[in-house]
């Protein structure tokens, strides 16, 4: 009789990986096959100390083979994103093809610091680049790199911003050795820039926010107040942040007056795309983002309306030789010898040092499946977004924030006999109930100091008899 093969030959072994891995793609499609049919919860919702129960750190010392059952648990104890009664936040229920790529990345494991650590999906994430820029229209000598989510790419876009109008040298001389900075951003920002500014050290007065108007977007007159307070403040302005698709409503600004104001003024003009960039991608909606071929930054998350899995965030810069300005550094032990502004060291450009292979989700669904089902998919999901604000305004028991610009649609249940000062803590009640049980999962935000439920239709199999069906669960939960 053979002796055992020790446990971590057995973990290398190519037929044990091959059977583990036939198991598990066997259980995602089931998976797949069972939440694209609606059955089962979207979210199979459970207090923290049960799944702190559930699964204990009491590793054994030596193999158990469990694998198929742990797997099974979690697939069925997660949170359900192909279920097309996911309709919450801005993740997007992924395209299968980008999952296998997913675990082709994993398994390669080859980082992308320098060239050769990542050779094929450095060229890769260099043409998806290019393409995306083109998308945009932005000029034939636009470039970026791709980081992990909107927050490090709108970090990295202000970086570049900082060292090309500072003034001063921020990095090497750090935030004191200038003016105090400051960036404009709609008063309706994603968090993520306030964070940003923060880090960068320039404390609470980094931001100068811009009032909004009724429907959310910036106010292009209200920016020469804004750069006039700014500068009463004793900072110096040296961006303006605009949002194609903000956070709580989808809400796109005017690109081309912000474009204008900031060409009159010398300021860098910085896009937050991460949600509507993609609307570029869409005949129909290509105009909401008119002006943005004018930014000399973008950031565009593909881990949302693209289908991509999280993260992949491209940041785009008009100048292509700006996307070194972020990171002005040197690491001799990576880059000896070498021309540190050369575009295939990505690291040199990065957030991050060891960076996955986000490109080649991305660029492999392009070239397999076309661009076209991303056209589509945008397309589909903002008429309807559209067609479900139609039903709302119909209803008379419900109450439509503002019609939306995107697939993100805000609104309220109204039923007759609930007291107005009640109503905000209705749709709290609303959401919890609805997404206990599984039945739906959503959001809630807050508009005008009112609480708002909130959809992102981002799924593209979810279908106008989902939100009806879901209008008719908040009735029954109400």
């Amino acid at each position: 009789m053979a002796p055992p093969r020790p446990p971590l030959a057995t973990a290398y072994d190519a037929e044990h990986f091959r059977q583990l891995g036939h198991q598990l793609v066997d259980q995602l499609a089931d998976h797949l096959a069972r939440t694209t049919r609606r059955e089962g919860p979207v979210l199979p919702w459970a207090p923290p100390e049960v799944h702190i129960a559930n699964f204990p750190a009491d590793f054994p010392e030596e193999p158990t083979g469990d694998v198929p059952a742990l797997l099974a648990r979690v697939v069925e104890g997660s949170h359900h994103l192909h279920h097309p009664h996911y309709v919450g936040h801005q993740v997007s229920a992924p395209l299968p093809l980008a999952a296998l790529c997913d675990f082709v990345s994993s398994f390669l494991n080859n980082g992308m610091a320098v060239y050769d650590m990542g050779p094929i999906v450095t060229a890769m994430e260099h043409n998806v680049l290019g393409w995306m820029a083109g998308t945009l229209g932005l000029p034939k000598g636009a470039r970026g790199v791709l980081t992990s989510g909107g927050s490090a790419g709108n970090l990295t876009a202000l970086l570049a911003a900082r060292q090309a109008k500072a003034g001063f040298d921020a990095w090497n001389g750090g935030a004191t050795a200038g003016p105090p900075l400051t960036v404009l951003v709609p008063e309706t920002a994603h968090y993520c820039l306030a964070r940003a500014t923060r880090v960068m050290g320039w404390g609470s007065g980094g931001v100068t926010p811009v009032p909004v108007d009724a429907r959310y977007r910036l106010r292009p007159e209200a920016l020469e107040d804004a750069l006039a307070t700014a500068r009463r403040a004793g900072r110096h302005p040296i961006a303006v942040v605009a949002s194609a698709g903000s956070t709580a409503t989808g809400a796109f600004d005017p690109l081309e007056a912000v474009a204008d104001f900031c060409a009159k003024h010398g300021l860098w003009f910085h896009v937050d795309g991460a949600h509507g960039a993609s609307t570029a991608l869409s005949p129909r909606y290509r105009h909401l983002v008119k002006g943005i071929e004018r930014a000399d930054s973008v950031v565009w998350d593909a881990h949302k309306m693209m289908m991509m899995p999280a993260l992949i965030t491209a940041v785009l810069f008009r100048e292509g030789q700006r996307s070194f300005d972020a990171f002005a550094q040197e690491a001799s032990y990576l880059f000896t010898g070498q021309d540190t502004r050369s575009w295939h060291d990505v690291a040199m450009r990065t957030l991050e040092c060891t960076k996955e292979m986000m490109a080649l989700k991305l660029y492999t669904c392009l070239k397999v499946l076309g661009t076209r089902i991303f056209a589509d998919a945008v397309t589909a999901s903002f008429d309807l977004a559209r067609r479900f604000a139609e039903r709302l305004e119909a209803a008379g028991d419900f109450e439509l924030a503002v019609s939306p610009d995107c697939n993100i649609v805000c609104f309220r249940h109204t039923p007759e006999g609930v007291p107005p000062g009640e109503l905000d803590a209705l749709q709290v009640r609303l959401r919890e109930s609805l997404v206990r049980s599984g039945d739906f999962y959503l959001v809630q935000t807050t508009l005008g100091g009112k609480v708002w439920l909130r959809t992102t239709l981002i799924n593209p199999l979810t279908t106008d008899a989902d939100l009806e069906a879901l209008l008719e669960a908040l009735r029954r939960a109400a």
